[in-house]
């Protein structure tokens, strides 16, 4: 509607002069967008040493970023998601993950659970200006079998390492740590880290990773990962193996010891073929290399750029789904507090299409409380007050995809998803920016259609 936008656009400009706001018209002009979300363009460089079995890990981090926004940045927030469970720990258990000795900029205090630590930058940054902050970071990884946590002689280092919030139209994103589910948001960044560890210790890792000799007893792994949104690595006396897909991706499996055999290949063969198959239907996996990390009593999995985490059982595990996820969250970003469907329903729904579930009836297994006010584009704020509502994120979910596939037949679905993909590869993605792509493949008024599955 090429009319209505004119007069958007003429209204805004009209609004801007009336107000005296002269850099909005400059911004326009320029095509610089306040809403910007910034810092980007990030930069992580790590070296940190664990302990004997690898519950400990300190070092050093520096972060380098640009500005994005045409608003001089004045601060930048580190989240300390490794908090978010136990909080600012107490005088006998610190908090599990410690920022301290900080350059570059003047830290505060820490809040929102201490996740969240607000660092003013020595002067303002303008748009399109790079700076750093660097500081020592340590890391205990706490005494639960969680994506953070251990099982066994094994380490599990998910959301363990300081990131960048993000600020955007709605500003800065400080949203409370969730267990059920994501609280993540996080723009694509590269990452240089150095492990050095006991060599007894294998240590998986987000990105392509090799490993070099240290000093007596120690091994020193080296990953370079980059465009993704996290980094995530394990550690413990894991058993790998290593094989490369038609499509020339790199599979690395570790497991310890007491996981199934039978699950464990189960696992390894369904990985490689669905990286595979997801990147001929959604665009090419970018990054080379995945690990799978397998264990007998992780509960489900859990996803991370280049490496999941898998509970496995003779049968398997939920390697399909978490896969898919290196599309879905990975590649394909979105606010995964704000928006957790759009990861996480998408992901299932991927998983149903690789293991070529019938859908037709897929309803019968959905139940929606007659009297719930819950959307499936509903946030984690309403799904962690709402915990037994939360399946449907995973059942409702892939069924609307199924249906949505069905309204505009499976060849639109295909190129919809393809297209979707591509036009928001390392970017971010709204529920909006679905529903208008979505309309834009069929002529039929989908209004109707997420009213009734509650997506809005």
């Amino acid at each position: 509607m090429p009319g209505r936008r004119l007069f958007v656009v003429l209204l805004v400009l009209l609004m801007a002069v009336g107000a005296g706001v002269g850099d909005a018209g400059a911004a326009a002009r320029s095509g610089v967008s306040r809403a910007a979300a910034t810092p980007d363009h990030a930069r992580y460089d790590v070296v940190l040493r664990s302990d004997a079995d690898g519950s400990h890990w300190s070092g050093r981090q520096r972060v380098s970023f640009r500005n994005a926004s045409d608003r001089p940045l004045r601060e930048v927030y580190l989240r300390l998601w490794g908090n978010g469970e136990d909080g600012c720990g107490t005088p006998d258990t610190p908090a599990r993950v410690i920022v301290s000795r900080v350059g570059g900029g003047a830290p505060g205090s820490l809040t929102v659970d201490c996740t969240a630590l607000r660092i003013a930058l020595p002067k303002p940054l303008a748009h399109g200006e790079r700076t750093s902050v660097a500081f020592d970071v340590s890391i205990t990884v706490p005494d639960r079998n969680a994506r953070f946590g251990r099982e066994g002689a094994y380490r599990f280092l998910g959301n363990a390492l300081p990131v960048l919030a993000v600020h955007d139209a709605k500003g800065w994103h400080l949203d409370p740590y969730v267990a059920v589910g994501e609280s993540f948001y996080a723009l694509t960044s590269d990452f240089r880290v150095r492990l050095d560890h006991p060599s007894a210790l294998k240590v998986p890792a987000t990105g392509r990773t090799r490993t070099l000799p240290g000093r007596p007893g120690r091994t020193v792994t080296l990953s370079v990962a980059d465009r993704v949104r996290d980094f995530a690595w394990a550690a413990g006396p894991f058993r790998t193996a290593t094989q490369t897909t038609p499509g020339g991706v790199r599979v690395k499996s570790y497991w310890a010891s007491d996981t199934p055999a039978a699950g464990v290949r189960i696992n390894r063969a369904d990985a490689v073929a669905a990286i595979d198959r997801f990147g001929r239907e959604f665009g090419r996996y970018p990054y080379g290399e995945i690990d799978l990390v397998m264990t007998h009593q992780f509960g489900g999995g859990m996803e991370y750029p280049g490496l999941v985490l898998l509970g496995t059982t003779e049968e398997g595990g939920a390697v399909v789904h978490e896969v898919a996820h290196q599309w879905w969250y990975g590649i394909v970003g979105n606010d995964e507090y704000t928006s957790p469907w759009l990861d996480e329903s998408f992901a299932q729904y991927a998983n149903a299409r690789f293991y070529g579930w019938d859908t037709r009836d897929c309803w019968s297994d959905v139940y929606w409380p007659d009297d719930s006010t819950a959307l499936l584009t509903s946030s984690m704020a309403y799904w962690s007050q709402h915990r037994g509502e939360y399946h449907l994120v995973y059942t409702a979910g892939p069924c609307a995809l199924a249906d949505l596939e069905r309204t505009l037949g499976a060849d639109s679905m295909a190129r919809l998803l393809k297209r979707y993909a591509q036009d928001h590869w390392y970017g971010v993605s709204t529920t909006a920016d679905f529903k208008e792509a979505a309309q834009s493949m069929t002529g039929q008024d989908l209004g109707p259609f997420w009213e009734t599955h509650h997506i809005r």
